[in-house]
């Protein structure tokens, strides 16, 4: 029986795979094989044995000695040092020393000192704003926001009330489901509060239409240790990346019930735990969810207590003709603009009104479908344009 356990640090984790790779040796979890029996075929040249994972398993003893004894007997096992003392002290009789992984390699990896800076990136909280702060937000987002009138009604008294209540400890996040068709502004209120509070960074944006259904929760917060790549987590890294407490979730109705199970949590306590075991604050955060569902299948697909949850739950419908009018002028002017910055070919300055005629408003109730369509008239343009220069 082999009886050492090798330990590593999580910062030299992908270089001791790749250098374990270079000696054609392959890192397992130990999970793996909780419940299935280990292969024939196993060879102790070949696999080691990561059991990181096991650390907040009740009774690790029994557990590990009985999953321990599928293994050959020169199994190699190893795991993070993050609770080292923990996990050797309760493994002491499987293990009899504890070694640096360096030691198994060959080489001498050093701990690599990872950089704070984006855990140590301030926040800007709609909670944290003064009311004089607050109302020029509000009107900033009311005259970036094209259309849907009622919501912006509804929407000022939500952010307001949020304000009040956050700071007496009753209301962690404000949370919006917005239900509708593709392209009718549902995500455009998440990236116009983005705007109008004066971000610098990228929208914290997570799609779950890109999912895998079985591995959902997972891709969010991390997979569990002993997993390799286990220190991702797309929710976690767009929120430290973030300057803004602000989260997008897209395409929702097309998660799993662990995901609907977590953000449940996430909205009543105001924080989640990654699967590494950090604490993630998201207290004083807004959440906006959207999703093609109708309000028939939003009732089915979600629970009641995540439905409730929910501060607000609305369904966007296309805008009308005025706002499509307005939204193709507003477009025409930020492409116009940013297109003379950088070409020294000057545009005619009445084009937006002779592009506008160009595109009938009627046919289009999917906005990006109409932006397609901006794009389109405005390359034709300057195509036939600089072929008569």
């Amino acid at each position: 029986m082999n009886n050492i356990l090798y330990f590593y640090n999580k910062s030299q984790y992908n270089i001791f795979r790749d250098l374990l790779a270079e000696q054609n040796k392959i890192i397992h979890s130990i999970t793996t094989y909780v419940k299935n029996d280990v292969p024939a075929d196993f060879d102790v040249e070949e696999y080691l044995i990561d059991i990181s994972s096991l650390v907040n398993v009740n009774n690790l003893q029994y557990f590990f000695e009985e999953v321990f004894a599928k293994f050959p007997p020169d199994t190699i096992f190893i795991a993070d040092d993050e609770d080292k003392d923990n996990l050797f002290y309760t493994l002491r009789h499987s293990f009899k020393q504890e070694k640096n992984i360096n030691e198994l390699i060959g080489k001498d990896v050093g701990i690599i000192e990872k950089s704070d800076d984006k855990k140590n990136i301030e926040k800007k909280l709609i909670t944290n704003l003064s009311k004089d702060t607050i109302t020029e937000f509000i009107t900033n987002f009311n005259n970036r926001l094209l259309g849907h009138k009622g919501f912006k009604n509804d929407f000022d008294d939500l952010i307001r009330n949020f304000v009040i209540f956050n700071k007496l400890g009753e209301h962690n996040i404000l949370s919006f489901f917005l239900m509708g068709d593709s392209g009718v502004g549902k995500t455009e209120v998440a990236r116009v509060i983005h705007d109008s509070l004066g971000s610098s960074k990228k929208l914290a944006k997570i799609n779950l239409g890109n999912y895998s259904s079985h591995d959902a929760l997972n891709s969010l917060i991390g997979s569990p240790r002993g997993y390799i790549g286990s220190e991702g987590g797309e929710l976690i890294q767009r929120v430290k990346e973030s300057d803004l407490g602000l989260v997008l979730i897209d395409e929702f109705e097309k998660s799993t019930t662990s995901v609907f199970n977590f953000f449940l949590d996430v909205l009543e306590n105001g924080k989640f735990i990654s699967s590494q075991g950090e604490e993630i604050d998201v207290n004083g955060y807004i959440f906006i969810f959207t999703s093609n569902i109708s309000v028939e299948n939003f009732e089915k697909s979600i629970s009641p207590e995540l439905r409730s949850r929910f501060d607000y739950k609305g369904i966007f419908k296309p805008l009308l003709y005025d706002d499509k009018m307005q939204f193709v002028k507003n477009r025409l002017d930020d492409i116009i603009c940013k297109y003379n910055k950088v070409h020294p070919l000057l545009l005619p300055v009445d084009l937006n009104s002779v592009l506008l005629k160009k595109i009938n408003l009627d046919e289009y109730s999917n906005m990006r479908e109409l932006n397609r369509m901006i794009k389109k008239l405005f390359v034709n343009y300057i195509s036939n344009l600089e072929k008569l220069v």
